[in-house]
This record gives C-alpha cells, structure tokens and sequence, in this order.
C-alpha cells in the first residue's frame, strides 16, 4: 500500500517520470514504437477532446491524426518547466481542431454582441440527459459556434483568448457564445417534447 512519504511512491513516481522522458527522447528520434506508444497513452483522452469540436467521428480521427502529427513534428519544442506533456498536448490539439475548423468554414459570422444571454433552461431538465445526448446537441451547432461553445463553456477559456485563438474579436466570441446557447435552448426544448 502506497502511504505519503512511502519510498515505493517515490520510486514509482520516479519510475514514471523517466518513462515518460525516454518516450520522449524515442519520439524525439523518431522511433516508431515511443511515438506509438504516446499515440496509445493519450488516444482516448484526445479523440474525446476532438469529438467536442467535430461533426462526425471520422472528423475527429482526422483532426487526432493531423495534430499527433503536429506533435511528433514539434515535440522539440515541448518544455517540460512550462506544461506537462498532457497540457502541452492537449494546447496542440485543440489548435488543430480550430484549424480544422477555420479549413471547413465557408463563410465566417461577424455577429457582434456585448453581453451573451444566459440559457433559459431548467438545470432538472439538463440534469436528466445523458453527457452523450448533450454531445450530439453540441455537435449539431454551426463550426465556428460549436467551436466557441467548448472553447468558453468546457475547455475555460475566456472571450479575449479565445478572440486571440480563432483570430475574431471579443464581441464576436460573445455573440458565438450566446447563438450557441440559444440553439441549444430551443433544441433541448424540442427534444423535452418529444
């Protein structure tokens, strides 16, 4: 049994610290299996990440595969002083998702609103859906919309990053914000009465 101060812990957490920095000397050098065995560690996290910000799961898989790209490709400049390698891979993905996005992007809204709205929608109501059916919701706003909704609502960030991340300006993240909680609003009550 593993107690605080326990020098089994320390070891362990030792252990893993350099298991995890010889992983990321073999990807550093290109070896197959570290950069597979990466992929594996943080797949599932990732790939759930990347469905947040996607229509479809081939979407996602597409934007996982572009941005492990990216951090095989970069993994030169991970710091691990700065972020942990979970933060600094989580930071990459993200951006290719929002790449991702930009890509798709048609035509890009330029509404502009101060304040965003609050959802009128009882926490009961939201409370009794399962966090797959509040995905699927999710998943059905615009990109660009969608993409401000994870940003702000699950991922923490606030409306002066976010402009600064997706290149609009603050009133435009707000009024993003607030479009997607009113879809969300009116798709939650359609699918109470159904």
């Amino acid at each position: 049994m593993f107690r605080p101060g326990n020098a089994n812990l320390k070891n362990c957490l030792s252990s893993e610290e350099q298991n995890i920095d010889n992983l990321i000397s073999g990807c550093k050098a290109g070896n197959r299996k570290a950069q597979e065995q990466l992929y594996r560690a943080y797949y599932r996290v990732m790939m759930n990440l990347c469905l947040r910000y996607t229509k479809t799961e081939t979407d996602a898989l597409e934007v996982l595969n572009t941005g492990f790209y990216k951090v095989f490709k970069n993994l030169h400049r991970y710091n691990a002083g700065k972020a942990t390698l979970y933060t600094w891979i989580r930071t990459v993905i993200i951006n290719s998702c929002l790449d991702f996005i930009k890509a798709k992007q048609s035509r890009p809204e330029t509404g502009e609103l101060e304040m965003a709205e609050q959802v009128d929608v009882p926490p009961s109501i939201i409370s009794k859906m399962s966090a797959s059916e509040i995905l699927a919701l999710v998943r059905q706003l615009p990109p660009a919309t969608q993409a401000v909704f994870n940003l702000y609502v699950i991922e923490g960030y606030n409306h002066a990053e976010i402009a600064k991340m997706t290149r609009i300006s603050e009133g435009t993240s707000k009024w993003h914000l607030s479009e997607a909680r009113k879809k969300l609003q009116q798709m939650i009550k359609v699918q109470i009465k159904e």
